[in-house]
């Protein structure tokens, strides 16, 4: 059990199958990822399982765990505890003593509950990190708007315009955090102030994106009234959603669809090959504005946390 020895040994690390492979040498590059955070359980010249961590470029220790894979066909009595020996002894080295682990997230088939195969494999996943201290956190739909969807057109509602500067953003978002549904904001309340989650928020995600601010956009009533505000951006891989509210004086108005429907055209008009969003199983109301906005749940997201 030990780390990869750089990018010549990407094509070892990549023996198992995931989604994220084809971003692993570009993550590298980036500094997204490092090799002594890329582990690897080998028998001989066979590859047992993997675990990799990743961060925003510069940031140390890692933010989270996104790889985490068994060889599935290796007898079931051994799989998991092998790959709970090789998460516990990459953690004692990649983490400061008394650091609690990062999240762990992992992107699952849409109708995995339903898929044996599938079934399987992410519940022998969870039972090793299970098995290590952690739990569910939360579920979450991982949506995709696609060119050929009807492109929204402009609100008959509402009025768009861009974000004055951070402050009115910080205000529209602790606004925004009253009632919310969404699990890692109400989890950010237990240990913190609403202006506390929406500056954390807005400087380790949002401030964050290479895309331009001037996409960004506020909802206002004719009279010049905020009802919400959409973020389309551009992260390291996509085009993204990557924050949609409506202010709690607003809610139940449907103006949720106006405003994701304009976040949705600003970046449509960017010529994008996709669109990514998403948000928690658990947030109904969400939910059912991508699906009416023409978005399609293409995977789900695991989330798993340490006390």
């Amino acid at each position: 059990m030990r780390p990869i020895t750089g990018r010549e040994e990407l094509d070892l690390f990549s023996r198992l199958p995931y989604v994220l492979n084809e971003e692993l040498a570009d993550d590298l590059a980036g500094g997204r990822r490092r090799p002594e955070w890329m582990w690897v359980a080998l028998r001989g010249d066979r590859l047992l399982a993997r675990a990799a961590w990743w961060s925003r470029t510069g940031d140390d220790p890692p933010f989270l765990l996104d790889v985490l894979d068994i060889d599935d066909s290796a007898p079931a009595s051994e799989r998991v505890d092998i790959a709970v020996r090789l998460v516990r002894t990459a953690l004692a080295r990649i983490l400061p003593a008394g650091v609690r682990p990062p999240e762990y997230s992992c992107f699952v088939p849409p109708d995995w509950r339903e898929s044996p195969v599938s079934g399987q494999a992410v519940e022998d996943r969870m039972a090793v990190l299970e098995r290590i201290g952690a739990r569910l956190f939360v579920e979450r739909l991982r949506l995709e708007w696609r060119p050929e969807a009807p492109v929204p057109g402009p609100s008959r509602r509402l009025a768009f315009r861009p974000v004055r500067d951070a402050e009115e953003l910080l205000t529209l978002m602790a606004s925004a955090l009253e009632g919310t549904l969404d699990a890692h904001s109400r989890d950010d309340l237990i240990r913190m102030s609403v202006r506390e989650a929406a500056v954390r928020h807005y400087e380790e995600e949002l401030a964050r994106y290479p895309s331009p601010k001037d996409w960004w956009r506020i909802a206002t009533l004719p009279g010049g009234d905020p009802v919400g505000f959409v973020i389309p951006a551009r992260n390291a891989y996509n085009p993204i959603i990557a924050y949609l509210a409506v202010l709690p004086a607003h809610r139940g108005n449907g103006y949720i669809d106006d405003i994701l429907r304009e976040g949705t055209r600003v970046l449509a008009q960017q010529d994008v090959p996709r669109i990514r969003a998403s948000t928690d199983l658990g947030n109904t109301p969400m939910a059912k504005a991508f699906r009416r906005a023409g978005y399609v749940n293409f995977q789900r997201e695991i989330n798993m946390t340490w006390s």
